[in-house]
C-alpha cells in the first residue's frame, strides 16, 4: 500500500466538503477520480498533495493518512510560476536537480576510481550508478527533448521567457516539468486542457507505462478509458472505489444500483407481508406463536439500504427546427482560411440532418474555419455557400467568458420580450436557472453556467443548422452525455468542432480532420477513421492516405453510362514525409534500446560477486559500458534531429 486515507473528512469553515473518505493508492496504479462539478474532486486532490488537512472530529473510526516510505507527490494545477523573467528551459531544467547533482558525483567517483581501486569506492559507485539509472539517467535529455516536441514546442520557444507564453502553455511547460521530475505519486487535475487529440494520444500511453502511480481528474472519458485500473467516484460527498476504466465503472454502477434496488424492493416486500400476518392474527391466542415468530424473523432481518439516487441533475430541453433546410446545407470549395496567413484549405460538402465533427492540431484554423463560416472574419481565398432557408445557431469558446451586469432572467428576457415571465422561467428552469438563480448577475456565473445560458438562448430560436465551437469546455460529465443525447435526437444539421473524441463518437457520422495545413472528410464515424487510421498504419506505416467514397444522386445525362454512382472520390492527406520520419525515429529507438539492454547487462557484471576483486575485469566491463553509452549518445543525438524535423513538419 503506498498511500491510505482511513474515514477522512474536508470541512471549511461549518460546511463538510468532503465526508468519509476511504481511498487506496497501491502500487503503480493508474487512478480516476470522477463526479458532477463541484463535488470537490480538487480538493480531494490537494488532500493527497497535502495542501488541505483532514477535518478533526469527535468520532469512534480510526482516522488517519498512511503513507509506505516517504513517497514523493507531484500535483499538476493551474499555476503561476514565481520567476517569469526563466526562460522556459531554465524552468524546466530544475526537474532535473537531483539527476545532474548524481551525475556530477558519478563523474567525479570515475575519476577517483582510476588511482583508487577500494572496495567501498567501487560500491558506492554501483550505488549510486543504480540509483542514477532507475531515475532515467541516461535517458533524461532525450525525454526532455521528446516533451518539448510533443507538448508543441519549438528549440527557439526553450530559449524565451516564461513571461511571453500565454497561460495554457503555461500550464504546459508546468506538466512537462512535473513529468520530468518523475515523482512517486502522480496528480494531474484535468491534464488534457490545451492539449490537441494527437498530444492526449501520446499522453494516454505515456501515462499508461508510468511506472509510478497516477492519480488524475478529468472530464474526458475516452481518456480516462485508455489510462484508468481504477476509477473512485465521489458522488454526495463520499467515495467510493470500481476497478476498471471508466466505461467498466458506469457498467458496474448501473448493474450495483439496480441489484440493490431489486434487493430493497423484495425485502420491503417481505416485511410488508409477514407484518401483515402479524397484525392478522396478533389477537388470536392460537396464533401468538407464529405472530411471534413472524415478528422476530422482521427484527432478525439485515435491512437493505434503499440505494441513493443517481446524483445527474442537468439541463434538459426537447428542441428541433421549425423550418427545414433544403438537400444540401452547405458547400465549400478551396477555402482558404487565416489572419495574415493561410492556416488551412477546406473543401467538403454538408447535406441535410448530417453531422460533422471537426477534429484535428491546435492552430491549424478550426475555430478560425467556423468563424469564417460565419462571416466573422474574411475568407482568404476560395468559396463557401449554403443552402436554401438555413438558420443557423452558433455557439462559440468566447460565449464562456461573457459578461453582463444584468440578472439571468433580464439578460435572457431581453433577447424575447415577447415572452411571458413564466414562459422565460420554465425555459431558464430548464437549463438548471431555477429559484434565486435566475436573479444573479450574469457577471458572476461561472464559466459552465454561462455555457448553459448561452444554449438556452440559442435552441430558443429553433435553427435548423447548429455550429458549435467546444460546446463541453466547462461541462462535467453528465452534461455531456446530455447534450450528447440532445445532438443526436436533433433532426437538424450539426458541425461541431471538439477535443473530446467520446463526445465526437457518439454524435458524429461525418470527421473533417486538419493536419498539415490541409483537410480530409471521412465520411464515417470518428470509431471507423480510427480503424481506418490503424489499419493503414499497420499495413504501411502510413496513416496519411486513408481512402474513402462518397455516393451521390443519380442525375442523368447523354453519355453518362453509369447513374448508379455518379463519382467516387478519394481523399488523399499530405504527410509521407513525416511518415518517413516517424519510421526512422522508430528504427532508432529499437536500436537504442538494444543498446541499453545491452549495457544493463554490463552494468549488472560489475555486480558479479567473482570479480569484485579482478579490477583488470572491473576496468574492461566499464570500458565496454562506455563504449555502449558512447553509440547510445551517437544515436540519442541523431534522435533529436529528427525529432526536431518532425516538430517543423
Amino acid at each position: 500500500m503506498l498511500y491510505q486515507i482511513s474515514n477522512g473528512a474536508v470541512q471549511f469553515g461549518g460546511d463538510v466538503i468532503l465526508k468519509n473518505i476511504n481511498f487506496e493508492i497501491r502500487n503503480t496504479e493508474k487512478i480516476a477520480v470522477v463526479g458532477r462539478n463541484g463535488c470537490g474532486k480538487t480538493t480531494f486532490l490537494k488532500l493527497i498533495a497535502g495542501e488541505v488537512d483532514l477535518a478533526k472530529r469527535d468520532s469512534d473510526e480510526d482516522i488517519f493518512i498512511a503513507k509506505s516510505g516517504n513517497p514523493e507527490i507531484g500535483y499538476l494545477k493551474q499555476m503561476a510560476f514565481s520567476d517569469l523573467s526563466l526562460t522556459m528551459e531554465q524552468e524546466i531544467r530544475k526537474a532535473f536537480h537531483k539527476i545532474e547533482t548524481m551525475k556530477a558525483q558519478l563523474e567525479e567517483l570515475t575519476a577517483v576510481m582510476e588511482h583508487n581501486h577500494e572496495e567501498e569506492t567501487i560500491r558506492r559507485f554501483t550505488r549510486l550508478q543504480e540509483n542514477f539509472e532507475n531515475l532515467g539517467g541516461y535517458f533524461y535529455e532525450k525525454e526532455y527533448e521528446m516533451l518539448i516536441v510533443k507538448f508543441g514546442f519549438s528549440q527557439e520557444d526553450k530559449k524565451k521567457p516564461l513571461s511571453q507564453f500565454s497561460g495554457g502553455q503555461q500550464t504546459k511547460i508546468a506538466f512537462i516539468k512535473l513529468l520530468l521530475s518523475k515523482p512517486d505519486i502522480l496528480l494531474l487535475d484535468e491534464p488534457t486542457n490545451h492539449l490537441d487529440i494527437s498530444t492526449v494520444e501520446w499522453l494516454e500511453k505515456y501515462l499508461k507505462d508510468y511506472k509510478k502511480a497516477v492519480v488524475v481528474v478529468s472530464h474526458d472519458r475516452m481518456f480516462l478509458d485508455n489510462i484508468a485500473d481504477v476509477v473512485y467516484e465521489i458522488e454526495y460527498g463520499v467515495t467510493k472505489r470500481y476497478p476498471g476504466n471508466y466505461t467498466h465503472f458506469v457498467e458496474t454502477k448501473k448493474l450495483n444500483y439496480e441489484q440493490q434496488k431489486k434487493n430493497y424492493t423484495a425485502q420491503q416486500k417481505e416485511i410488508e407481508r409477514l407484518q401483515q400476518m402479524v397484525d392478522k392474527f396478533k389477537n388470536k391466542p392460537t396464533k401468538a406463536a407464529m405472530t411471534r415468530s413472524k415478528l422476530k424473523q422482521i427484527e432478525h432481518m439485515d435491512l437493505i439500504e434503499a440505494p441513493d439516487r443517481y446524483d445527474n441533475k442537468t439541463f434538459h430541453a426537447n428542441f428541433q427546427p421549425t423550418v427545414e433546410t433544403g438537400k444540401d446545407v452547405l458547400s465549400v470549395r478551396d477555402l482558404e482560411i487565416g489572419y495574415t496567413e493561410v492556416l488551412s484549405k477546406a473543401s467538403l460538402e454538408v447535406k441535410k440532418g448530417e453531422k460533422v465533427g471537426i477534429i484535428g492540431g491546435n492552430g491549424l484554423g478550426k475555430s478560425t474555419f467556423l468563424k469564417t463560416l460565419m462571416r466573422k472574419i474574411p475568407k482568404i481565398s476560395g468559396t463557401f455557400q449554403f443552402g436554401a432557408n438555413v438558420q443557423i445557431g452558433y455557439f462559440d469558446q468566447q460565449m464562456a467568458q461573457y459578461t453582463s451586469e444584468k440578472t439571468v432572467l433580464d439578460d435572457f428576457w431581453d433577447e424575447f420580450p415577447n415572452l411571458t415571465q413564466t414562459e422565460v422561467r420554465n425555459l431558464l428552469g430548464a437549463f438548471l436557472f431555477s429559484g434565486e438563480d435566475v436573479f444573479k448577475k450574469v457577471s458572476m456565473l461561472s464559466g459552465g453556467e454561462k455555457v448553459r445560458l448561452a444554449l438556452c438562448k440559442i435552441l430558443k430560436r429553433e435553427p435548423n443548422v447548429l455550429i458549435l465551437d467546444e460546446p463541453t469546455n466547462h461541462m462535467d460529465i453528465v452534461g455531456k452525455e446530455t447534450l450528447e443525447s440532445m445532438l443526436r435526437e436533433y433532426t437538424g444539421t450539426l458541425i461541431l468542432v471538439s477535443h473530446d473524441r467520446y463526445f465526437i463518437k457518439k454524435v458524429c457520422d461525418k470527421i473533417l480532420v486538419f493536419e498539415n495545413h490541409n483537410t480530409t472528410l471521412y465520411p464515417f464515424g470518428y470509431e471507423q477513421y480510427k480503424e481506418e487510421c490503424e489499419k493503414l498504419l499497420a499495413e504501411t506505416g502510413d496513416v496519411t492516405n486513408v481512402k474513402s467514397s462518397e455516393k451521390t444522386d443519380k442525375k442523368g445525362s447523354s453519355g453518362d453510362n453509369d447513374n448508379k454512382v455518379k463519382k467516387s472520390k478519394t481523399y488523399y492527406n499530405p504527410g509521407k514525409e513525416q511518415a518517413k520520419l516517424e519510421r526512422k525515429i522508430k528504427k532508432l529507438e529499437e536500436q537504442m534500446q538494444q543498446k541499453e539492454e545491452a549495457c544493463d547487462q554490463k552494468k549488472q557484471d560489475l555486480l558479479n560477486e567473482e570479480y569484485q576483486s579482478d579490477y583488470v575485469k572491473l576496468g574492461q566491463i566499464q570500458e565496454e559500458i562506455d563504449a555502449l553509452e558512447e553509440e547510445i549518445l551517437e544515436i540519442m543525438t541523431e534522435w533529436e534531429e529528427l525529432m526536431a524535423s518532425l516538430s517543423e513538419e
